[in-house]
């Protein structure tokens, strides 16, 4: 790493995000930019923490170096996250909000329990034991569960059958390079339920892990979160886009920055925007064709409930990260209002608990919801809203200027 600003501001950020990877193995998500930079890299002293905390401030000082205003806002945002996490590597105390802030762009604050309560007489109306609380509420979304349970060998048929056919809609709406593909392998042991893996030169790896049951409400949404319209196709758009237009700063998807949350938030909008509200309908017919019996209306229901729990997983972060509270009483905080078994709760716990990933919960929580708010300006549903979700995966787009555009 140099002294100096080289001539050059958007490989300095690369190889300073780069490094982070000697830090933490996993931090850079993606990198499909030159080769010799990452090299480079890897071949270099090992860096410290606080080295690379100094030169992130040093590098958000100079901007914008040259770069148009939207390229240095960008670049200089996700400098801001890097050198949070470098003070992070360096053994700095952070308290957890200002951490999420530093890495997302977002403020948290609790969830509601009333709202939980809420969401829970919705499902206990749709699981068809209306004032269910507690064990009897357990009970019935449990029996849900199981008979959504998808039977383990036709996981990966499926995984085939939906990514097929979500992927001919988004080549119609969001026309993709000849050369792109994704393959799908099913792994475990791991403390997420999928991962994609994007290589670069339009290829992605996608794995699902079935440590845990796949279900069939859940497969779906899924295969469009990591695939399409989700992961593998926006880093597609934007490499065939913004880096073919010479904007490098998009060859490196760093972990813990605000790109993440523009991603996830992206990706959990992405069913919707292939298949729209009747998901469900067309969900239903592919699984006929492998003697699997989904009743979409009764999913939708649950499903619409649920989404009232949306901030329990951010609350238990909260619990953990900011209060300090007991483990295994966060275990119990999610196994209560999630409705879970202890193996899921745990499972739950070990991405929360993880060093890399212990604050990427709110990506999903708050990513959702500034994204919904920001779609929903251009309707429910209809041709608006899929441009709208197009420029999602075109724009380098940041919390920030969501944030301005709906304050216009």
């Amino acid at each position: 790493m140099t002294g100096g600003m080289s001539a050059d501001p958007v490989t300095e950020y690369l190889r300073l995000g780069l490094a982070f990877d000697r830090l933490e193995e996993g931090f850079v998500d993606a990198y499909t930019g030159d080769p010799a930079l990452r090299v480079e890299v890897e071949n270099a002293p090992a860096p410290h923490p606080a080295e690379l905390a100094d030169r992130a401030r040093a590098l958000q000082r100079e901007l914008p170096a040259g770069l148009p205003a939207e390229r240095a806002e960008f670049v200089g945002a996700h400098l801001r996250a890097l050198e949070c996490s470098a003070r992070k590597f360096a053994g700095e105390e952070v308290g957890f909000v200002d951490e999420v802030q530093a890495y997302f762009d977002v403020r948290i604050e609790p969830g509601d329990e009333a709202v939980y309560r809420e969401a829970h007489a919705g499902m206990a109306e749709a699981l068809g034991v209306p004032g269910a609380t507690g064990d009897r509420l357990r009970e019935a979304y449990a029996a849900y569960r199981r008979a959504d349970e998808i039977p383990a060998a036709a996981v990966a048929q499926l995984i085939a059958e939906f990514s097929g056919s979500l992927r001919e809609m988004v080549r119609s709406a969001f026309p993709l390079p000849d050369a792109e593909t994704v393959d799908f392998e099913v792994v475990g042991d791991k403390p997420w339920s999928g991962f994609n893996y994007y290589l670069g030169g339009y290829r992605s790896k996608v794995a699902v892990n079935t440590d845990l049951p796949q279900y069939m409400s859940s497969l779906p949404g899924l295969i469009a979160h990591e695939a399409y319209p989700g992961h593998h196709t926006e880093h597609c758009r934007k490499e065939q886009g913004l880096v073919g237009s010479g904007q490098l700063e998009h060859t490196v998807f760093l972990v813990n920055t605000p790109q993440c949350l523009m991603a996830e938030g992206l990706a959990d909008h992405a069913l919707a925007a292939a298949k729209g509200t009747g998901w469900h309908e067309w969900a239903a017919e592919i699984y006929a064709d492998f003697g699997l019996r989904f009743d979409p209306e009764r999913a939708r229901a649950v499903g619409a409930a649920a989404a009232g729990l949306i901030r329990v997983r951010q609350d238990a972060a909260l619990a953990l990260h900011d209060r300090g509270d007991d483990i295994d009483d966060v275990a119990v905080f999610l196994q209560r209002w999630l409705l879970v078994a202890p193996d899921r709760a745990r499972q739950m716990l070990r991405f929360l608990t993880s060093p890399l990933w212990r604050a990427y919960i709110s990506t999903y929580v708050e990513g959702y919801a500034l994204l919904e708010t920001w779609l929903d300006r251009a309707g429910s549903s209809g041709p608006e809203r899929l441009a709208r979700f197009g420029r999602l995966l075109d724009e380098p787009l940041i919390p920030a200027s969501l944030r301005r555009e709906l304050a216009a």
